[in-house]
């Protein structure tokens, strides 16, 4: 068992991270606001903005269920037309650990 996985346990911690895509569509007067409460949130990452009021955006937590708490705030806000999951993953944190060879690159230098 990795250390940070064992670490995980011994905070009462779940010994997992998770994932999720999503976009939201919004109406355009409320970019700023939206953007402004997106960005307090923990884990959460803006990576775009369009003009027409769509946002992509990634969330990361510990548990499943913390994800979707936030995915619900996000769709609750004045503005905000729809969120939308579009991809979650997890794995455990002993995996996260794990060196993934690159088949590109043979010597296994990263």
């Amino acid at each position: 068992m990795s250390a940070r996985a064992r670490e995980c346990i011994a905070n009462d911690e779940s010994p997992e991270e998770h994932i999720a895509g999503i976009i939201v569509h919004a109406d355009h007067a409320h970019i700023e606001s939206i953007r402004r409460f997106i960005s307090i949130l923990p884990g959460a990452q803006i990576h775009a903005v369009s003009p027409a009021g769509k946002l992509v955006i990634t969330l990361e937590a510990r548990r499943s269920v913390d994800i979707v708490e936030q995915l619900t705030a996000i769709h609750a806000l004045p503005g905000v037309y729809s969120a939308a999951l579009i991809y979650q993953h997890h794995e455990d944190v002993e995996s996260l650990d794990e060196e993934i060879g690159d088949e590109t690159d043979p010597a296994g230098v990263h």
